[in-house]
């Protein structure tokens, strides 16, 4: 049973998602959309959204998780690598059934300015989106926040067109003040996420996975399944069609 947040949520994202508060079972979308989950590093999209994305490729849609940067603080303009965490990410978005992109910046030295903001664009530009997820602006780290004012500053210049949702990531922790609007059921695919989280083997996922499955565990609660990931949508921006439980 839903709660009213639920129902709520249900309303925002359009007839396919309210079908789960009649038990109709609705059909396969006929339509296959684009999605880009991006992330301050490769890890983050896996971690805040790696339930949803595994639902979101398994009925065939396209799915990129675009990273701002390689993982690397010690990295300088035009090392060639090797990059372990790059190496990661490509096996976390194989088991996701996901594509990777880079955004070329370096961790923990994200830059925000008229250039990037325009490099960016052209970069987000070249995915056509139906949606985007990208971080919550006020997290605490720096490169999540860059990360967001990218993605903010692209979906205005492409007058809103794409649907924008905010994830969260280690919440209480990293992503902090979160009201979701939206929720979706992962109880089916929180195996796969897992596995996903766990590609990421130099960032002791041992540890940091506990706290993003007590996550899963208390949004699944609140909506009224075992695991749920939790999102803010732009009001401003379009409806897209999460997948039903």
């Amino acid at each position: 049973m839903l709660t009213a947040g639920g129902l709520a949520a249900a309303a925002l994202i359009g007839e396919a998602q309210a079908l789960q508060t009649t038990g109709t079972t609705p059909a396969s979308p006929k339509r296959k959309f684009k999605i880009v989950v991006t992330g301050g590093h490769p890890g983050d999209p896996e971690y805040g959204c790696g339930g949803t994305i595994a639902r979101l490729t398994e009925r065939g849609h396209d799915v990129a998780l675009l990273y701002l940067n390689r993982g690397d603080p010690a990295e300088k303009p035009g090392d060639p690598g090797p990059f372990p965490r790059v190496a990661e990410a490509g096996h976390a978005c194989e088991i996701l059934g996901a594509r990777a992109v880079f955004a070329g910046q370096i961790d923990g030295h994200a830059v925000v300015d008229a250039a990037h903001y325009a490099a960016f664009r052209q970069l987000l530009a070249v995915e056509k989106p139906d949606a985007v997820f990208t971080h919550w602006p006020i997290d605490n780290h720096a490169d999540h926040r860059a990360m967001s004012l990218l993605v903010y500053d692209a979906w205005l210049h492409q007058r809103k067109a794409f649907s924008l949702f905010y994830y969260e990531v280690s919440n209480g922790e990293d992503t902090v003040q979160f009201a979701p609007t939206e929720y979706l059921d992962i109880t089916a695919t929180e195996v796969i996420k897992r596995r996903a989280c766990f590609a990421h083997a130099s960032q002791d996922p041992e540890r940091f996975y506990k706290l993003q499955e007590m996550v899963a565990r208390m949004r699944g609660a609140e909506c009224g399944h075992g695991y749920a990931e939790a999102f803010v949508r732009h009001l401003q921006s379009p409806a897209f069609p999460l997948p039903p439980p």
